[in-house]
């Protein structure tokens, strides 16, 4: 039997300093949602034909999309689409615009219930509000494929990302029950989220954080399902979070 297609996604970890060390953004999402149905996520989703559009080069500041593409290892287009998928997802899901100038708080919230409600593009949202997606606030952290043996796949860029100080974080109501800024796993998450918040918690700042990820050298990770346990590549055994 043939592997599902992999479909190209992209996922951001906001970072801020807590009491006790660097603390991740996480959502948990609707039961009734196809993909990780009542775990803890970060925000994302995936990458849109529209993300690769290079109309977004003329509202575009930090590294262009060809130092991306040589970051990812992939071609411009591709990297382009992952990019602004993540910073398209944390609007939409986090209510956070990783853009500059920043836009005045009714702006910003007119822009994301349009997005959502799918009355305006991305790319048209960032052009009334005359602003440049700033990717300067990302750094790529990992990526991650779902096991071959799935029935829905993704293959996914993971970034790290500061949100700008005054942006207020909330959840997309029609996909998230509750929010939690998290410095330490839960049990109700995919393994890749998991992996991912253990690692950067490490961290003793958001902003070290951010500074390993500048070159962090980032390999793709293909687990692979063993009945109820996915198995990473360097033998490392997580629970399946339906197998909790």
């Amino acid at each position: 039997m043939n592997a599902a297609a992999a479909h190209p996604a992209a996922t951001v970890l906001l970072l801020r300093d807590g009491a006790r060390g660097v603390e991740v953004y996480l959502q948990r999402r609707q039961r009734r949602l196809g993909f990780a149905g009542g775990l803890w996520a970060y925000p994302g989703g995936r990458v849109d034909d529209a993300d690769r559009d290079p109309a977004f080069d003329a509202h575009w500041s930090g590294p262009p999309p060809d130092a991306w593409a040589q970051r990812l290892d992939t071609d411009v287009d591709s990297a382009r689409g992952y990019v602004v998928a993540a910073c398209r997802e944390t609007l939409e899901e986090a209510g956070v615009l990783l853009g500059r100038p920043a836009p005045g708080p009714r702006d910003l919230m007119v822009a994301r219930r349009d997005l959502l409600a799918q009355t305006r593009s991305f790319a048209r949202v960032i052009a009334d509000l005359d602003v440049s997606i700033d990717t300067s606030l990302l750094r790529y952290w990992a990526w991650w494929v779902t096991p071959e043996a799935a029935p829905r796949r993704f293959d996914t860029r993971f970034f790290v990302a500061r949100p700008p100080a005054d942006a207020v974080v909330t959840p997309h109501a029609g996909e998230a029950v509750d929010q939690m800024w998290a410095g330490a796993p839960a049990a109700a998450m995919l393994p890749p989220t998991r992996h991912t918040l253990r690692e950067v918690v490490t961290h003793a700042t958001a902003a070290a954080v951010m500074e390993a990820g500048a070159d962090r050298p980032v390999d793709r990770v293909l687990p692979v399902i063993d009945g109820p346990e996915i198995v990473l590549p360097w033998g490392e055994r997580l629970p399946r979070p339906d197998a909790v």
